[in-house]
């Protein structure tokens, strides 16, 4: 069995006839035939040929498959006790080829177009460029189920309609209630009759005169 390890996109990878290999992105079309120069080992059976760093004359071509996005890869980034996390999302391109010839001696690929694929292909981006960018032709119609949830989520979201309230006269303004004034204090029980008995005390001047005038008659 033939093999080779070949260099592209900064890994390497072992590779043999008919294999199905990710790699990181090349430019290429579906259908196109493509060659990787930068072969590190061939090998076939117990004969291997190593490079130094190359093996001279070494050729792998292969056909173009796609290029297309891998599942999301999640980077997380967190300190405790810091107030820090970051969290962000990752989608490689990756290029998937078909392994078609290992070469040696300088020999040139015999690897043709596959017109099928490149024909598909031209097609589909027809088709997408006819529809304004539609993000995949073969997009299925939306279930029943799903168009119900639409449908709910539109007339929880539509505004309610404004309804017009009846006017409502403005109503007069009470005018502040006056501040009631402090009630008398009502005297004790028996208190006039005492104040009645009691007669009325003298002015101070004439209590002065009479103790004058009683003075001059006990002089005489």
């Amino acid at each position: 069995m033939t093999f080779a390890v070949i260099k592209t996109g900064g890994k390497q990878y072992k590779v043999a006839a008919n294999d199905v290999v990710k790699i990181e992105k090349i430019a290429g079309e579906p259908g196109d035939v493509v060659t990787f120069d930068q072969v590190l080992m061939v090998g076939e059976g117990d004969a291997v040929t190593v490079g130094a760093p190359l093996v001279e004359g070494a050729l792998v071509a292969a056909q173009f498959i796609a290029t297309e996005k891998e599942r999301t890869v999640i980077i997380l980034k967190k300190e405790r006790r810091q107030h820090y996390d970051r969290r962000n999302g990752h989608r490689q391109r990756l290029s998937t080829v078909r392994i078609t010839e290992i070469l040696v001696g300088g020999a040139k690929p015999t690897t043709k177009i596959d017109e099928i694929a490149k024909a598909r292909y031209e097609k589909k981006i027809a088709a997408l460029a006819a529809t304004g960018g539609a993000a995949s032709v073969t997009a299925k119609a939306p279930t029943k189920a799903a168009a119900k949830k639409k449908a709910a989520r539109a007339a929880a979201v539509a505004p309610a309609i404004e309804v017009e309230a009846p006017a409502v006269e403005a109503k007069p303004k009470k005018a502040p209630a006056k501040k009631a004034e402090p009630k008398a204090a009502a005297p004790k029980a028996g208190t006039t009759e005492a104040a009645a008995e009691k007669p009325a005390k003298k002015p101070a001047a004439k209590k002065a005169e009479t103790t004058k005038a009683a003075k001059a008659d006990d002089k005489e």
